[in-house]
C-alpha cells in the first residue's frame, strides 16, 4: 500500500513539474485560461538590456505557430505574460519601453492609436516590483484585457490596437530579437 501511495505522489509531482516552463529564473505555466479561453505556451524567453534580465515573457496561443505576421494579424484569443525578474524595472522605465515599443511596432505612426496607447500606459503607473506578473490578453469579442498579478486593470478595444501591441514583441523591429524568436518557439 505504501508503495502505491509513493508512486501516486511521484506521478502527481511529475505532472506538476511538466505543467510549467522555467525561463529567466521563474516558472511560466504551460497552459492558461482567460475568460473561458484555453491557451498554450507557444514559446518563452527573457527580455534583456545590456546583459541584464528584465522580464521573462511567454506567448500563449490556441494553436502553436511560428509565424509572427499571422499571429499579429489573427483575430484569435492570445496572451503575453510578462514576469518581472529585475529590481531595475520601474513604472517610468516600463512606460518608456511601451512608448518605444509602439513607435517601433507602428513604424512611428502612433497618432491614430494615441488614446488607446495612453490608456495602456496607465496600466503601468502603479509601482512595479520584482515578481510582478502582467498578463496581456486578447479576446476577439472584447479586446485587449490587461492584468497585474491576476487583478484586471482594464480593457482596450480594437484590432488595430491589438496588432500594434503584439507587434511590440513580434514585429520586424521587436523589443528584443532573441525574445521574439523564443516566443515563436524557435
Amino acid at each position: 500500500m505504501k508503495k502505491i501511495i509513493f508512486i501516486m505522489i511521484a506521478l502527481m509531482g511529475l505532472n506538476f513539474a511538466t505543467a510549467q516552463t522555467e525561463v529567466g529564473g521563474v516558472s511560466l505555466p504551460n497552459k492558461v485560461t482567460f475568460q473561458g479561453q484555453n491557451l498554450q505556451l507557444n514559446g518563452a524567453g527573457v527580455r534583456e538590456k545590456l546583459w541584464i534580465d528584465l522580464y521573462a515573457g511567454g506567448l500563449y496561443l490556441a494553436q502553436k505557430s511560428s509565424n509572427a505576421r499571422e499571429i499579429i494579424s489573427e483575430d484569435q484569443p492570445m496572451s503575453i505574460k510578462l514576469h518581472i525578474v529585475s529590481k531595475l524595472i520601474s513604472s517610468d522605465k516600463m512606460i518608456d519601453a511601451v512608448n518605444e515599443g509602439f513607435e517601433n511596432s507602428t513604424s512611428g505612426n502612433t497618432k491614430p492609436l494615441e488614446p488607446k496607447i495612453e490608456k495602456f500606459r496607465s496600466f503601468f503607473m502603479e509601482e512595479i516590483k520584482k515578481h510582478d506578473v502582467f498578463d496581456i490578453v486578447y479576446i476577439p469579442s472584447k479586446g485587449v484585457v490587461a492584468y497585474k498579478n491576476d487583478k484586471e486593470l482594464g480593457t482596450i478595444e480594437g484590432m488595430d490596437f491589438k496588432k500594434a501591441l503584439f507587434g511590440i514583441w513580434l514585429s520586424n523591429k521587436p523589443a528584443d530579437d532573441d525574445l521574439k524568436e523564443a516566443m515563436l518557439g524557435k
